[in-house]
C-alpha cells in the first residue's frame, strides 16, 4: 500500500500550507475563525469530534509506548510507565518554556531515522517494493479500505491542521516583529515563501517515514507470515529473528519517542480547539496562571487517554481505528478549511491560488470517496 503515501504527497502539502496560512493570515487559528465567521453549533460539533479523536489516539499511543518500553524494561509495570510517560508529557508542556520545548520536539523528530535504520538491516525485495509503489492494487473488502482510511487519517489528519495554524499564531506571540497577514501585508512574501518551504519539506520527511515503517513491516512480518499483530510488543519481539537485535532495540525505542512527539501535539491541538472555541485565553507562550482552561484541557485529553487504558484496549487495534476515526472526522473539517480558505471575509487579498485550491479540493475529495467506500465494503 505504499503507492497511498504518493499520492496524498502534494495533497498533504496542499492542505497543512493552506491550515498555515490561515493562522499567519489571520492571527486565528481554524477554531477561533470558525468561532467568528461560522454558526456556533457547527464550532462545537467539529471541536467535540477532534477532542474525541485526539484523546483515543492519545490512549493508543501511551499504550504503544508502554508495551514497547516493557521490552526493555520488562518488570515496569505497564500502568507505572502510562503514568509516567502521561506526567513527562503534560508537566513539558505546561512548566517548560514554549521556544525551548518546540526545539526540544524539533530535535526529538531525529528519533525517527530509527525507522530507516530499522529498513537498512532487513532484506529487501526492490522489484515487489517499487511493484508496490507505482502500481496502485484496489480491492473492494472491508479490510482493505479499513486500512487505506487509516492511512489517510494518519498522513491528512485534522489534529495537524489545527496545530499548524496555531503554531503560526503563536509565533507572532513569540515574535513581536512578525503580525498577522492582515495587519502586515508587506510580510506576505517571506512568510508565506517559509510556509510553501516548510510543508513541501516537513510532510515529505512524514512519508519517507511512514514508507519506511510500511516497507519495514512488508520486508519482515509479512514475508514470515506474521499477519496478526495484536500489539507493539509482539511486533517487535517478531523483528528480534528477522532482522535481529539492533532492529528489535532500535523499533521499541522508536515507537517511544514517537509517541513522545506527537501525545504533546495531540493535547496541544486539543486545548487550542477548545480554548478557541470558548474564548480563553490560549497559547504555550502563555504562562500557566494566565491559561489555566488551557491546560487545563491539555492536562484532561492526556489523563483520558491515559485511562481509556484500563479498558485493556489492544493498543495496535487502537491506533488503526484512531486512524479511521481521524481519517472520517478530516472530511467536514476539510471542506470547512477550503471555505474559510477561499473566503475574502477571512483571508482578505491572501486567499489561497487556484492551483492550491485545486489541490485542496482534490485532497477532500479523496478523504470523502475513501470514506464512502469503507461504509459501502462494511454494508456489503
Amino acid at each position: 500500500m505504499g503507492w497511498t503515501l504518493l499520492i496524498t504527497y502534494p495533497l498533504m502539502v496542499a492542505i497543512q500550507a493552506i491550515s498555515a496560512r490561515i493562522g499567519r493570515t489571520t492571527g486565528l487559528g481554524i477554531a477561533g475563525n470558525l468561532r467568528k465567521h461560522y454558526p456556533a453549533w457547527l464550532l462545537q460539533t467539529i471541536v467535540a469530534l477532534l477532542f474525541i479523536a485526539n484523546t483515543l489516539n492519545i490512549g493508543a499511543d501511551l499504550g504503544a509506548m508502554a508495551e514497547a518500553s516493557r521490552l526493555l524494561l520488562p518488570r515496569a509495570p505497564a500502568w507505572m510507565l502510562i503514568v509516567g510517560f502521561s506526567a513527562v508529557c503534560t508537566l513539558c508542556q505546561i512548566f517548560i518554556d514554549h521556544t525551548r520545548y518546540v526545539s526540544v520536539l524539533k530535535w526529538l523528530t531525529l528519533s525517527l531515522f530509527a525507522y530507516f535504520a530499522v529498513l537498512c538491516v532487513v532484506p529487501m525485495h526492490w522489484g515487489e517494493l517499487f511493484r508496490g509503489l507505482l502500481l496502485p492494487q484496489l480491492r473492494a473488502d472491508r479490510q482493505f479500505w479499513l486500512m487505506v482510511v487509516a492511512i489517510l487519517g494518519t498522513t491528512i489528519s485534522p489534529y495537524l491542521f489545527f496545530w499548524q495554524a496555531t503554531q503560526e499564531v503563536e509565533d507572532t506571540k513569540a515574535k513581536p516583529r512578525e503580525q498577522p497577514l492582515l495587519r502586515s501585508p508587506q510580510q506576505a512574501p517571506e512568510a508565506l515563501s517559509r510556509i510553501r518551504l516548510d510543508t513541501v519539506i516537513g510532510m515529505g520527511f512524514s512519508n519517507l517515514v511512514a514508507l519506511a515503517i510500511m516497507i519495514t513491516a512488508a520486508a519482515t512480518l509479512q514475508a514470515a507470515h506474521v499477519t496478526e499483530i495484536e500489539s507493539a510488543a509482539q511486533a517487535a519481539q517478531a523483528l528480534r529473528p528477522l532482522a535481529g537485535p539492533f532492529a528489535f532495540a532500535v523499533f521499541a525505542l522508536g515507537i517511544v519517542a514517537t509517541g513522545l512527539l506527537s501525545v504533546p501535539v495531540l493535547a496541544g491541538s486539543a486545548a487550542y480547539a477548545l480554548g478557541e472555541a470558548q474564548g480563553w485565553p490560549v497559547g504555550l507562550a502563555r504562562k500557566p496562571r494566565q491559561a489555566k482552561a488551557f491546560y487545563a484541557v491539555i492536562a484532561l485529553a492526556t489523563v483520558l487517554g491515559a485511562l481509556a487504558n484500563l479498558f485493556a484496549l489492544n493498543p495496535v487495534k487502537a491506533l488503526v481505528w484512531a486512524a479511521v476515526i481521524n481519517g472520517v472526522v478530516a472530511v467536514p473539517v476539510m471542506a470547512l478549511l477550503m471555505m474559510m480558505a477561499v473566503d475574502p471575509r477571512i483571508m482578505g487579498r491572501f486567499r489561497i491560488s487556484r492551483r492550491l485550491t485545486t489541490l485542496g479540493w482534490l485532497a477532500t475529495a479523496l478523504m470523502t470517496g475513501a470514506a464512502v467506500a469503507l461504509g459501502m465494503a462494511a454494508i456489503g
